[in-house]
This record gives structure tokens, sequence and C-alpha cells, in this order.
């Protein structure tokens, strides 16, 4: 206990650092935001009725497309926050104060985790604004049970926590920030070629395997199957194999990197 709690203070001080840092620099959250809400609107009120025509192989039905796309359009949301994390890595690498804040009296490990955390706290209300306004628009989860919300929350904040280490890793392995931005741009654009829009099974045949073995695919597929009801098969263990995965490659990556002597 002696040890665990400077790192939980030195921790819970550095995630209201991240916290701060986010308030003073809105901008970075909003442009974030913008994206997945700009396509949201877009595949509703533009495509949704030719979309849902397409899917449903008859009469368009705009809810029905809703009802499809809003999981994907969640996990975007997901996967374009850590990107803005690997940005201010790089910026506190950049400017100094991660070598200021390795010649202090705190626990090492809380610089990373305040990065972390923070960054899953913006992306889970990230989600909560994406979704209110996906409501707004017409989309509906009746269907869902207490246990499968609590479960779909749970699988955000699991795929949120695991890109958001590779994001830390990425912004620590960049020089600057807008080489950060540009090494975890694959994190916004993996959501374009998996499940998000449109089925695996109606991509043209030589794509299908590229959309079908990435990650988004069985995390957007299981978000869709606690929210709608629909069959979730081995998409639930296979995204959580993914993400256990990709945060612990992510987590022993930017461990690595920020423990090794500075150059």
């Amino acid at each position: 206990m002696s040890s665990l709690s400077p790192a939980v203070r030195d921790s819970a001080t550095m995630l209201r650092r991240n916290l701060l840092h986010a308030r003073r620099y809105p901008s970075l959250t909003l442009n974030i935001l913008l994206m997945p809400i700009v396509l949201l609107l877009l595949f509703v009120y533009i495509f949704g009725d030719v979309m849902s025509a397409g899917i449903g192989g008859g009469g368009a039905d705009r809810s029905q497309y809703i009802a499809y796309l809003v999981p994907g359009i969640l996990l975007m949301t997901i996967g374009a926050t850590p990107a803005g994390t690997a940005v201010s890595v790089s910026m506190d690498m950049t400017e100094g104060i991660i070598a200021r804040f390795r010649t202090m009296a705190i626990h090492r490990g809380s610089v990373l985790i305040g990065h972390v955390v923070g960054s899953v706290l913006q992306a889970l209300v990230s989600v909560l604004l994406v979704g209110a306004i996906a409501v707004a628009v017409g989309f509906r989860s009746t269907d869902a049970t207490v246990l499968e919300w609590l479960a779909a929350f749970g699988l955000l904040a699991l795929v949120s926590t695991a890109f958001t280490w590779i994001g830390v890793g990425i912004g620590l392995a960049s020089p600057n920030a807008e080489a950060a931005s540009n090494h975890a741009l694959p994190m916004v654009v993996f959501p374009f070629i998996s499940s998000a829009f449109v089925p695996v099974e109606a991509m043209p045949g030589w794509f299908q395997p590229i959309a079908e073995y990435q990650p988004f695919t069985p995390a957007i597929e299981t978000l869709r199957g606690l929210l709608l009801g629909s069959e979730i098969g081995n998409n639930g263990w296979l995204a959580v194999v993914w993400c256990l995965g990709l945060a612990a490659l992510g987590y022993l990556w930017s461990t690595s990197l920020f423990n090794r002597d500075p150059s």
C-alpha cells in the first residue's frame, strides 16, 4: 500500500493535468468530434435511403440504416481519439516537460497513465455526445437489456484503452507532433475499411479479408449485436482478444520508449 499510494496520487495529478490541458485547448477535441458527427449526418440524410435499400434488398427505410450505421460511428469516434493522444504525448516530449518529469520524485508510470486515462475519459464523453446526436436523428436501441448496455460501454472502454496505449507509443516514437499525427492516421482509416458502413459480404471478394481481419470489424459487430440484438457469433471474443493484444503491445512499447535513457 505504501508504494501504491504515491503511484495513485501521482497518476491522479497527471490525469488532472491532462484534463486541464484538454479544457484549455478544446480545438483538438472538437476536431476529433467533427469527423464522426459529419459522417453520421452525411450518411443518414444524404445516403440513408439509398444505403437502406441496398442493404435491405428492398424499399428504402432510413431507420434501418441508422440502426446499422451508429455502432460503426461510435467505434470511429473511439478510433479517432488516440490520434490526439499521440500528438499530445509528442508535444510533451518535444517541449521538454517529460525530461523535467524524469528529474522529479514522482512515479514514472504516472505520466503515461495520466495520458491514457485522460484520453479514455475524453473518448467516452465524445461517444456520449455522438450517441446523443444519433438518438436525435432517429437511432433507437429498444431491445438492449441493462446488462447489454453495460457490456457495450465496457467494450467501448476496452477498445479505447487498447488504441490509446498504441497512440501513446506513437507519440513517444515520433520526432514531432506533425509526425505523430501522420503516424496515427491508420487508427482513423481502419474504421472506413471495416463493416462500419456496409456489411463485409457486400464488399468485393478481394477486399473482404482486409475488412474482416482487422480489429474494428469484430468490435463493431459485437457492439451492433449488443445494441440491436443481432447475432454476435465469434466477434465477441475476437474483439476482446484484439483489444487485449493491442493494449499489451502498446503498453510494452510505450513503457520501453519512456524508460529508455534520453539521447
